[in-house]
């Protein structure tokens, strides 16, 4: 189809590529609201799950933290919990980009989007 026209035969087959790239990387982001993760603190006292995107989805906290006396160490459970929950979201979201692009036979450790 592009014979004969030297360079732009290349073009089209890159820009064809780009947007194979951006639609597969829209598809992934999307499945990132259903991949979940859970962080734990405390021995496992307190889980925070979260989707790989980082959003909070759900809270466990084991009832026998519950003492009025350790309020401040509760609040740095919880949030020590949803803090390793969304460190855990940003390494499996980057773990699915490196995949994509690694797929696409781009360097895994490419930075997208440019």
């Amino acid at each position: 189809m592009f014979k004969n026209l030297g360079g732009l035969g290349d073009m089209a087959k890159m820009m064809k590529s780009a947007q194979e790239l951006q639609g597969k990387m829209a598809e992934m982001q999307e499945e990132l609201h259903n991949v979940m993760v859970t962080g734990e603190a405390g021995a496992g006292l307190v889980k925070a799950t979260a989707s790989a995107k980082g959003d909070l989805k759900a809270l466990d906290i084991d009832p026998s933290i519950f003492n009025g006396d350790d309020k401040e160490v509760v609040e740095d459970l919880i949030l020590a919990a949803i803090k390793d929950a969304q460190s855990k979201a940003a390494e499996k979201a980057q773990e699915e980009m490196a995949a994509l692009t690694e797929s696409m036979g781009l360097p895994k450790d490419i930075k997208l989007p440019f």
